[in-house]
């Protein structure tokens, strides 16, 4: 793992970690290490709250570390006695798993959360969504959606995604069942809001499939988030799942010829989760009760396009900050009636049993 330090002697290296150095200040500092994603995603935290946070507070030093994701390193912190990372960014299934098992530590959300700027409660502020678990501190809704060549195709529909006569070309798809087999049955005439009651049964498992195999001689299948937009740009595919912030550094970053479709997209939550067995609690808490309030939200939608989990932030969501475009109309919560959220109890009860049938597809 790497480690990005940024100390006052350091302060124009990046969106670094080591942040709010006092200068000549003999006061003990607080410390606590924070891991998130990395890349852009990570920029956007440090820029939005991290380094306003520290530099409000000099007396305060946090350690922003990278890694990949799962529970796999904290578990181990958490049975060696020894844990070093004090707050975790994790994908919601991973802070309920957590919770479940003791890893995280459980918050009430009025008493720990910052009151909305119009005055409401965070558990009336934050979209009701975000609430499922104790454990999982709100921040962003993103989404894995389709993106496709706007010269060659303009689909309008998931259903045209499987429509090889209407659109030719061929699709990427992510190496998983999970959205793939939503999108199928979607794409078979189940309303969104059916998907998982149809899903949970052997008949919707199997139309799922059936739905896939008109398609799959056409497929692309990617494992890495980076590798859609690549195969759209390369013309290698004509349409192509993907993560909605990596469609929206193609299209308006890059100037792609990209574009991206809304219909049915799969929206999943990511927020922070605090320790179980850190030292450091109370700096913790101070710190996230900073980090997800409305403003600093609404403010992280200037360097990414992610939406913010808070009503009272959307308003407040503005331009990029580097662009210099409205980011309110990239947000994936602002066409969230367009897409379904991700069945996460189904998902948890069932991706082991669905990934075997899955994997076994594909070898046929």
């Amino acid at each position: 793992m790497k480690i990005k330090t940024l100390t006052s002697a350091l302060a124009v290296a990046g969106f670094g970690v080591v942040l709010g150095i006092g200068g000549g200040s003999s006061a003990k500092a607080e410390e606590f290490t924070a891991v998130s994603w990395g890349g852009a995603y990570s920029e956007s935290q440090s820029n939005a709250y991290i380094k306003p946070y520290t530099q409000a507070n000099p007396d305060v030093k946090i350690n922003f570390e990278d890694y990949s994701g799962g529970l796999a390193e904290v578990r181990a912190q958490s049975e060696a006695g020894n844990v070093t990372w004090d707050l975790v960014d994790v994908i919601y299934t991973d802070a309920v798993t957590g919770c479940d098992e003791g890893l995280f530590l459980e918050i009430d959300f009025d008493d720990d959360l910052a009151r909305g700027e119009d005055g409401s409660r965070p558990t009336q502020d934050f979209l009701p969504e975000a609430l499922g678990s104790p454990c999982f501190i709100p921040q962003i809704a993103y989404s894995t959606t389709f993106g496709f060549r706007s010269d060659l195709v303009s689909p309008e529909t998931v259903a045209d995604v499987f429509d090889l006569d209407k659109f030719p070309g061929k699709r990427g798809l992510q190496k998983v069942p999970t959205y793939n087999l939503e999108w199928a049955l979607i794409a078979d005439g189940v309303d969104k809001d059916d998907v998982y009651d149809v899903l949970s049964t052997p008949e919707g498992v199997d139309r799922a499939f059936a739905k896939l195999d008109t398609i799959k001689d056409s497929v692309v299948w990617w494992e890495a988030g980076a590798q859609p937009p690549q195969l759209l740009a390369d013309g290698e595919v004509v349409i192509a799942s993907a993560y909605n912030g990596r469609l929206f550094a193609a299209i308006e970053e890059e100037k792609q010829p990209i574009a991206m479709l809304w219909d049915g997209q799969a929206l999943d939550l990511d927020g922070w989760a605090i320790a179980a067995g850190s030292e450091h609690i109370d700096a913790v808490k101070k710190f996230v009760r900073y980090a997800t309030d409305t403003q600093r939200l609404a403010d992280q939608a200037k360097w990414i396009s992610y939406g913010p989990l808070r009503k009272s932030s959307l308003p407040l969501v503005g331009k990029h900050a580097d662009l210099g475009i409205d980011m309110a109309p990239h947000m994936p919560t602002k066409y969230a009636d367009q897409g379904f959220w991700t069945g996460f109890d189904f998902w948890a009860d069932n991706k082991d049993e669905l990934s075997e049938r899955f994997n076994a597809w594909l070898a046929q």
